[in-house]
């Protein structure tokens, strides 16, 4: 049945389902790399399509920008349409200046100034953790594909333009924080209250402290290695 926020039918969504923020990047992902792709939601313009890779069954859905954006549609997708898991792939701003424009970085886990997943969690703090079985998967198809990949906690804020803070940026590149992004702790909030699984997987747009980005063309359509990597450590015949 549709939701406030899916017009979509049972049997309409794969199991899998990556999930960009931006719904454009959904429908180049989609048209891209996808077989058959058919669009199976526009509800706010919010894009989602279901096709398939190497003959098994994906979707891809845009999340929107912050976590409350993202998860709304993860819980829907968890409890109204069999979604079994989602992996993010979506874009960072680095904080380790171990990090370039470009690089790919893996959320083991996502610290977070938001308050969601203290209210999930009877106002204790959660620690929003990867699925192991999908991060150790992404794991082992870049190692056997020589592809690099950084692996750590990432910082989920709620505030994209957020007040200039040396202090904050000292702070958490002291307590290993590779990158910030917007959407990750949320997600793998919702995944755990739902008995289901989550990854992110993220390519470094911004270089903060220097103030290097890329486009948002470049941002559209130029993570083809993160998109690659998540679709080729998809678990065979996912369920």
């Amino acid at each position: 049945m549709p939701t406030p926020h899916i017009s979509a039918n049972p049997g309409d969504f794969a199991p899998t389902v990556l999930m960009p923020g931006d719904p454009l990047r959904a429908r180049h992902l989609a048209h891209t790399f996808l077989d058959s792709p058919r669009q199976v939601n526009a509800v706010r313009h919010m894009l989602a399509y279901t096709g398939t890779h190497a003959g098994q069954p994906v979707s891809v859905m845009g999340s929107g920008m912050g976590i409350p954006s993202i998860s709304i549609y993860a819980e829907e997708l968890f409890t109204q349409f069999g979604v079994e898991r989602i992996i993010r792939i979506g874009s960072c701003g680095a904080v380790s200046p171990d990090l370039q424009l470009r690089d790919l970085v893996i959320g083991m886990g996502a610290s977070t100034d938001s308050a969601v997943n203290r209210a999930r969690f009877g106002g204790h703090d959660f620690a929003a953790l990867a699925s192991p079985s999908l991060l150790e998967n992404v794991m082992q198809t870049a190692r056997e594909q020589n592809t690099p990949v950084h692996i750590g906690n990432l910082f989920s804020t709620d505030l994209f333009y957020h007040p200039k803070n040396e202090t904050l940026l000292t702070m958490l590149q002291s307590m290993g924080i590779l990158a910030i992004e917007m959407e990750a702790a949320g997600l793998y909030g919702c995944a755990a209250a739902c008995g289901k699984q989550a990854l992110t997987i993220c390519t470094v747009s911004d270089l903060i402290r220097q103030g290097e980005r890329l486009s948002a063309e470049e941002r559209e359509q130029g993570f083809d290695a993160m998109i690659q990597l998540a679709l080729q450590s998809l678990p065979p015949q996912a369920s």
